[in-house]
C-alpha cells in the first residue's frame, strides 16, 4: 500500500512528538523517586500517589459494567449515587476514580459539592480509541480536559489517563495526546497524567516511556479480569512483577478489579482474601473499587483495616 502525503505528514508529526514526549519524560524521570508505603494502619490513609499527589488509600471506582457514558453507577440514579458517593467521603474515601466512558462526571460533581476542593482528589480518563463513548469525533486532549473541568465545576483535575492502553506501543501511537496533556499539567489544569491499562505490556510500555505519573493496573490474588487465565499462577506473578517495574521508577500504581470485578461477588472469605493480598503488596499504592451499595464500602473498608493489621 502506497503511503499517502496526509499519512506521511501524520507519522512525522507523531514521531516528532514522541521525541519531545520522550526529552520531557527523561526530565520527569529523573526528578522521581520511589515512594516507600506509610506504617499507618489507618484503611483510608493519605498516600503519597504522585509528586504532587496525596489521595486516600481506598478509592471509589464509578465505572463498574461502563460504556456510553452509563455505568452502574449513573443506572442507580442520581439520588442513589450521590448517596453512596457521599456515604464513601464521609467514611474517608476521598479518591474518586471517573472516566468519559462512564458518564459519572455529573454525579460525582453533585455529591461533592460545597466539599472542600483539597479534601478528595479527582481522576478522569479520556477515550481515545474507536467505539466506546457515543458520537464518532476524538477531539484533541487539551479540548478533551476543558469539558472535563467544566463537567466538573473544578479549575484543576488531579489525575488524567488516557483510557484502556493495551497495546505496547501505545506510547508512540498517542503521543500528540501525551503532548497536550504535559502542556495542561504545566498549565496548572492538571496534576498528574498516566494511563489506565489492560495488559501487562502497556504496563511495561509506560515505565519505558518514561512519561507516566501513575498507572492503573488490573490486579487480584486470584487471576480474575487479569491478563491470563485465573488457573494459571503466571497470572498473579507476571502482573506483580510489572507492578513492581513501575513502582520502582517511581510510577505510582493504582490497583483495579481487586475483588475481580464482580466476580467475587458471592464469595466473601475470597474479597477478603484478594483485599488481604492487595493491600500488602508494596508496589501498589492505591486501590480503585466499583461500589454499588453502601454495605460494599463498609466491608472494603474493614477488610483493608484487618489486612493492615497482621
Amino acid at each position: 500500500m502506497s503511503t499517502t502525503r496526509r499519512q506521511f505528514i501524520g507519522a512525522t508529526a507523531s514521531a516528532v512528538a514522541a521525541s519531545q514526549i520522550s526529552n520531557l519524560a527523561a526530565d520527569e524521570t529523573a526528578k522521581r523517586a520511589v515512594r516507600p508505603k506509610p506504617d499507618s494502619t489507618d484503611p483510608v490513609a493519605l498516600i503519597q500517589l504522585t509528586d504532587k499527589i496525596r489521595c486516600s488509600r481506598i478509592g471509589f471506582g464509578t465505572g463498574m459494567r461502563g460504556s456510553k457514558r452509563e455505568s452502574d453507577l449513573t443506572r442507580a440514579g442520581m439520588e442513589k449515587a450521590t448517596d453512596m458517593l457521599r456515604f464513601a467521603y464521609d467514611n474517608g474515601v476521598r479518591l474518586f476514580d471517573m472516566a468519559d466512558l462512564y458518564g459519572t462526571h455529573p454525579f460525582v460533581t453533585e455529591a461533592l459539592k460545597g466539599k472542600p476542593r483539597d479534601s478528595y482528589t479527582l481522576i478522569s480518563k479520556i477515550w481515545v480509541m474507536g467505539g466506546g463513548i457515543p458520537e464518532a469525533e476524538r477531539p484533541d486532549a487539551d479540548v478533551v480536559v476543558e469539558r472535563f473541568l467544566k463537567e466538573c465545576k473544578t479549575d484543576y483535575i488531579d489525575l488524567i489517563q488516557l483510557h484502556c492502553m493495551f497495546d505496547e506501543k501505545w506510547a508512540t501511537q498517542w503521543a500528540g495526546q501525551m503532548e497536550k496533556l504535559t502542556k495542561l499539567k504545566e498549565q496548572g489544569k492538571i496534576r498528574a497524567h498516566g494511563c489506565s491499562t489492560h495488559s501487562n505490556k502497556a504496563v511495561q510500555a509506560a515505565v519505558d516511556s518514561g512519561w507516566a505519573d501513575a498507572v492503573h493496573v488490573r490486579i487480584n490474588s486470584e487471576g480474575e479480569r487479569m491478563e491470563g487465565k485465573p488457573d494459571d499462577p503466571n497470572t498473579v506473578k507476571n502482573t506483580v512483577a510489572v507492578a513492581e517495574a513501575a513502582h520502582n521508577a517511581g510510577i505510582g500504581t493504582i490497583a483495579i478489579k481487586v475483588v475481580g470485578e464482580g466476580v467475587f461477588r458471592d464469595k466473601p472469605e475470597l474479597r477478603k482474601k484478594s483485599t488481604a493480598f492487595v493491600t500488602n503488596l508494596p508496589c501498589i499504592d492505591v486501590m480503585v473499587v466499583g461500589f454499588t451499595e453502601k454495605e460494599h464500602i463498609t466491608e472494603f473498608i474493614e477488610n483493608v483495616a484487618a489486612a493492615l493489621k497482621k
